[in-house]
Parts: C-alpha cells; sequence; structure tokens
C-alpha cells in the first residue's frame, strides 16, 4: 500500500515560507482514449499552499512533485465525506422515529449539514495545521 498521495505541479508564486503549486486534478478516466467524448471524464485545476523551510529555493514555472502523506488523505476524506453522511443519516433516522415525518426528517437531515460545514469553515486555519503538503522533488525550467 502507498505511503503518499502525489501529484505533479508548476510552482505559481513563491512568498515567505510557502509555495503556492498549481495542479490538474484529474479523474481516474481523465486520461482514457475517449474522454473527450465521455461526460464521467473530468479535471480541475487546483492550487496547494505548500509551506517551506527558508533554505529551499523554488521559482515560478518550476515543476515540482507535491505529496500528502496517505493518512491525512484519508482523515481528510472522513471529514468532508463519511462523517456528514454519518451525522445526516442519523439525524434523519432520529427524527423519522420521533415524528414519524419523512419530510421533515428528510430536511433536517439535509439541515444538519449546514452547522456541520459552518464549523468546519471556521475551524479551517486549525484543520490545515494537521494536512501538511511537502515539495519532494523540483526541476528548473529552462527558458
Amino acid at each position: 500500500m502507498m505511503n503518499k498521495i502525489s501529484h505533479k505541479g508548476i510552482v505559481e508564486d513563491v512568498g515567505s515560507g510557502q509555495v503556492i503549486v498549481r495542479i490538474l486534478q484529474t479523474s481516474a478516466c481523465a486520461a482514457c482514449k475517449v474522454a473527450g467524448h465521455c461526460s464521467a471524464a473530468e479535471s480541475k485545476e487546483k492550487r496547494i499552499t505548500v509551506k517551506t523551510k527558508n533554505n529551499e529555493k523554488h521559482s515560478i514555472g518550476d515543476h515540482v512533485v507535491v505529496s500528502m502523506n496517505a493518512e491525512n488523505g484519508r482523515k481528510a476524506v472522513m471529514m468532508a465525506f463519511v462523517y456528514p453522511f454519518i451525522l445526516m443519516v442519523a439525524v434523519l433516522m432520529i427524527i423519522l422515529w420521533m415524528t414519524d415525518n419523512e419530510g421533515l426528517a428528510a430536511m433536517m437531515g439535509i439541515a444538519v449539514l449546514i452547522p456541520y460545514y459552518v464549523i468546519i469553515y471556521l475551524l479551517r486555519d486549525k484543520i490545515a495545521h494537521k494536512f501538511n503538503f511537502m515539495i519532494e522533488e523540483s526541476s528548473k525550467t529552462i527558458n
């Protein structure tokens, strides 16, 4: 089993103690030969902020490999998708059991996600410290 999640990217900005890397996140089927004719294939451009040490030298346009510990990736998926799903289903079942009103149970099940994601948003800086990206390798661009 792999220990890291890696993406190739290009350095977009270099600041004091941080580098912003642009990566192209693709779905598993985006590399397929018929992906242009299929609605399932998608890709998104993402920007990742990587904390760096002062002795690391990166320049805008450098090609880099950005990685994260696979365990942190699993934690992020749990926090973003699994926990809210469990919370939604639990509220749905509790409200349905208490009121026997399916409409109310469905609305409350969805409504409980609002405070969950607001709390995640408010704690984003604290959470970001737990999910650190690293630059593994770098190659300078040739102009």
